[in-house]
């Protein structure tokens, strides 16, 4: 049993105040998910010839600093970085295949945990409150977050098993339920090129998204075929760099749901994560249909 809720900004005016809005719908999911808490943040864009980083080291006292030197250095390129907590953003003047592969040999103990022109993944074990007031969710702004809460019942209580997931630029998704195929399709996608650093089924399925997203699929197409290829029970909320999307299995055992107003569109398992939001009494609420999909972006 796990705990899933997402926020999408319709309003502009609002996303000074995403962070606030959305921290009480996390802490709200606290008894579905009390092992560990993360969220996916997008905003504070770079532009197209840069990639922003969200990288973390086990190591709380790393230095930073010299990673950054170093990367300007041996790259030749623009960068700036900022931490929060454990976790540090750094935005760079290259490509994403540029930065990774630097990192993985210069660094290789830095965990990559998103990549994208937009995302920040941030996540931790421990209680949703705790975790929110560590990466001080509550001023953060953007247009849009996912986030996630955990009960883990088929693996470790790990920073590395929690969600979000995130396997490719700017997407990443969280997961309530089980898949039964993951093992198989991990390898196939391994074949495909699709980088994995847990065990988790959760991850499994974001890489399939990545890797149908890198044949051409558009969201929508690529949540067609994964209605086919995933095979188990599962509610799913997928972000992307421009909005986000919810889907559930064909028998929809893992509950959602879904409330739209003018400003805003809101996601949760439970509808008391939703009641904090500003004029919900006077939104459109309702449970998403089985092998549905739901999609809102901002190029649409």
């Amino acid at each position: 049993m796990c705990g899933i809720v997402g926020l999408y900004l319709k309003n502009p005016a609002l996303e000074s105040k995403l962070g606030e809005l959305f921290e009480p719908m996390l802490i709200a999911m606290t008894d579905r998910g009390p092992d560990s808490a993360g969220f996916a943040i997008y905003g504070d864009e770079v532009g197209e010839d840069s990639v922003k980083l969200t990288l973390r080291h086990p190591d709380n006292e790393y230095d930073w600093e010299a990673l950054a030197d170093s990367m300007r250095h041996e790259l030749r390129v623009e960068l700036s970085w900022m931490q929060n907590a454990n976790v540090t953003v750094f935005k760079v003047g290259s490509s994403e295949e540029e930065v990774r592969s630097w990192l993985n040999e210069k660094a290789p103990d830095v965990l990559i945990l998103s990549v994208g022109q937009s995302i920040e993944i941030l996540k931790e074990v421990g209680l949703p409150e705790n975790i929110a007031g560590k990466f001080n969710l509550k001023n953060m702004k953007g247009s849009h977050i996912i986030g996630h809460t955990r009960m883990a019942t088929e693996s470790a209580v790990t920073m590395e098993g929690s969600h979000p997931f995130s396997t490719g630029m700017d997407l990443c998704l969280v997961h309530n339920g089980s898949l039964s195929n993951h093992n198989r399709l991990r390898e196939n996608l391994k074949r495909e090129g699709i980088e994995f650093e847990t065990e988790n089924d959760s991850e499994v399925a974001a890489g399939y998204l990545t890797w149908r997203l890198r044949q051409g699929d558009s969201l929508k197409t690529a949540l067609e075929h994964a209605l086919e290829d995933l095979d188990g029970f599962f509610t799913f909320t997928i972000g992307t760099r421009d909005g986000f999307a919810v889907m559930r299995d064909p028998i929809a055992c893992k509950p959602a749901v879904l409330a739209e107003t003018d400003d805003y569109v809101a996601m949760a398992s439970e509808y008391q994560a939703l009641t904090t939001l500003p004029g919900i009494e006077n939104a459109k609420v309702w449970e998403p249909e089985p092998a549905t999909f739901y999609v809102w972006e901002r190029s649409a």
